[in-house]
């Protein structure tokens, strides 16, 4: 007898355990199953109806680009409409290098295509160093048409590198307007965090330039412009399929300014190859008509982007062609402050008109003698004469009776030792000495202490006394309008390009002084006779207009005493030639200040090239060559 059949009722119990058992797990498996599917339909229903507005808002972006349209920049034009700046457009071939694995491998291998010169490289490397390595950097400009449809048949061989189309800045005049248009330059990471902080930066996206220096930096809101925005619809792989919506840029507005291009270069031709500055003015409207600092640099360098050999050429150059010697420069005025020591002297009531000292050619003081430029000196010496014939020994006198502190707060007024306010950054102060300036100067107690004897030569424009060639020139065009002060500018409206609607830049005067016009009248005929039977006599010679000027000297170094011989100083250390006028007499159009480094005496290298200017504004005169010295003229 089998097993099964002793047994029967075993293998229907293990069927029924396994049935059981089989049931739990299909009830396990379905609660499983039911959960995943609650939990697919929970996540289903959160981004299909709670997150749709989110997910479709990021799917209509993937399918939108929103692309920046860079404005057109302003354009900057003389008075006449000469340009000044002005754009151009053109392909560039720019590399992104987060995209590229090899930048030199890559870089060699595009030289196979297209030309890359050294300096492309020097340049490209400058531009990495101070830009976002996501950024899109030009390793080479103005490429021709053969270059481009050489490059596009090779594009699929250089993931990251691209052709784009670019507007570029010009600078027809070149080194003629360096320090007043300044130049532009690729935005960098300090650039976008003054941006940020600014809240400007939106309006920036797009844009690879930004105004570094001059007017390019000062006016770089309304030369800018406002960036438009296009919708563009892409497909999966970014290509652009179609244009949903645009708005468009409104470019930056253009500058036109009171400077006169032909005028701007006389006077930079009248330098030749010397070093210095000269600026002119209107006086009855502040308007600069001339500013130039010699040498300068070319701006158009900047626009690609200044390669090393280049930066390193212009901040190594002894010349310092950088350096804006208008707005930067500071020097002691010499004699050309004597007109100014004697308006402080007749407002003061220190010295009256007619009022007569004895010059023996020197001054003494404190156990120290001042001594005059000439020898024997000038005898009897009345306020006329004092300026027609530089009497150093006057002036040694007045400013030990006007006091320093009396100086310094008549000079104060005309706008030495502060910045005049012009339209172009970079302006300094200058030093206008005084008891208070030299405590905040000078931390030690022995060096703080004004001494009566430091106000001497204070009175003929040296000692501590050190001062743009801006401040004189406005400090003149003071003096030519009657004491009526205008703020130095260089911009005489601001032009919006679509609505031609213009926005003056021309201020009020700042303040008018309290002179008399006696007083005024004294100061201005001494410095037309100056030009006439004066030091600066031979300079104007024959001219056919009056004007008034005041030649003067600045020393550059101490000779402790030693007579200064002009031969036996380094080109570098000799004197400096300073002049300073303005024309008509009668009633001003121009006024003037200008300076020569290392040129020794203004009546020799700095009163001819005032003539040259007056010739040119004045008469219409065109003499655009280099100023000779006249060795003649006499030595203040």
């Amino acid at each position: 007898m089998s097993d099964f059949d002793m047994n029967p009722g075993v293998e229907m119990r293990d069927a029924e355990l396994e049935l059981h058992h089989f049931r739990v797990r299909l009830g396990i498996a379905s609660t499983f199953v039911l959960v995943m599917f609650g939990l697919l339909f929970a996540r289903f229903f959160y981004l299909q109806i709670v997150m749709h507005d989110h997910y479709h808002t990021l799917a209509e972006a993937n399918r939108i680009s929103i692309l920046p349209i860079v404005p057109n920049r302003g354009i900057i034009v003389d008075r006449n409409g000469v340009v000044l700046a002005t754009n151009y457009s053109a392909y560039t071939l720019e590399i992104t290098p987060s995209k590229v694995d090899s930048l030199e491998a890559t870089i060699d291998e595009i030289a196979t295509l297209v030309e890359i010169t050294p300096r492309d490289r020097r340049r490209f490397k400058k531009l990495l160093e101070e830009s976002k390595r996501f950024e899109s950097l030009p390793i080479r400009t103005r490429l021709s048409d053969e270059e481009i449809a050489r490059f596009a048949a090779n594009r699929y061989r250089f993931p990251g590198v691209d052709v784009r189309a670019r507007l570029f800045r010009s600078y027809p005049q070149g080194e003629l307007f360096s320090h007043v248009i300044g130049h532009i330059g690729r935005v960098n990471v300090k650039d976008l965090e003054k941006l940020d902080a600014e809240g400007r930066s939106s309006n920036y996206r797009g844009t690879d330039y930004i105004g570094k220096t001059g007017l390019e930096y000062t006016y770089e809101d309304q030369l800018h412009g406002t960036t438009g925005v296009e919708q563009v619809e892409v497909d999966s792989g970014g290509r652009a399929v179609r244009a949903l919506s645009r708005t468009s840029p409104i470019s930056g507005s253009n500058l036109v300014l009171k400077i006169d291009a032909r005028l701007q270069e006389v006077v930079f031709n009248a330098f030749g190859d010397r070093r210095g500055a000269l600026v002119a003015i209107e006086p009855e409207s502040g308007g600069v008509l001339a500013f130039v600092s010699k040498p300068g640099f070319d701006p158009n360098l900047f626009v690609d982007g200044i390669d090393q050999e280049n930066w390193n050429e212009l901040n190594t150059s002894p010349d310092k062609p950088m350096v804006n010697r208008a707005l930067a420069g500071t020097y002691p005025p010499g004699s050309t402050f004597k007109p100014f020591m004697a308006m402080a002297a007749l407002t003061y009531g220190k010295r009256t008109p007619g009022q007569t000292i004895s010059d023996p050619g020197f001054y003494n003081f404190g156990g120290h003698t001042f001594r005059d430029d000439k020898v024997g000196g000038h005898g009897s010496v009345d306020m006329y004469k004092s300026i027609v014939a530089s009497c150093d020994t006057y002036y040694y006198a007045l400013a030990n009776d006007l006091g320093i502190d009396a100086i310094s707060r008549f000079m104060g007024s005309l706008g030495f030792g502060s910045r005049t306010g012009i339209d172009v950054a970079g302006e300094v102060e200058g030093v206008l000495p005084s008891q208070a300036w030299k405590k905040k100067r000078f931390r030690k107690p022995e060096q703080q202490k004004w001494y009566a004897g430091e106000t001497i030569s204070i009175g003929i424009g040296q000692g501590y006394n050190s001062y743009t060639p801006l401040q004189l020139a406005a400090a003149t065009a003071t003096l030519a309008n009657d004491g009526v002060m205008f703020r130095p500018h260089l911009v005489n409206y601001v032009e919006e390009v679509h609505t031609r609607q213009r926005t003056s830049i021309e201020p009020a005067p700042i303040r008018t002084l309290d002179w008399k016009r006696e007083h005024i009248a004294t100061i201005k005929n001494a410095m037309v006779g100056v030009n006439k039977e004066g030091t600066s006599a031979r300079a104007f010679a024959g001219a056919p207009y009056s004007s008034g000027g005041k030649t003067g000297t600045a020393q550059v170094i101490g000779l402790k005493g030693e007579k200064y011989v002009e031969s036996r100083v380094a080109e570098r250390f000799r004197d400096h030639a300073l002049f300073i006028a303005y024309a008509p007499a009668e009633r001003p159009k121009i006024a003037l200040a200008v300076i020569v480094e290392n040129s020794g005496f203004g009546a020799r290298a700095a009163a001819p090239i005032a003539r040259q200017v007056f010739d040119y504004w004045l008469t219409g005169k065109d003499v655009s060559k280099p100023v000779k010295d006249d060795d003649d003229a006499p030595r203040y």
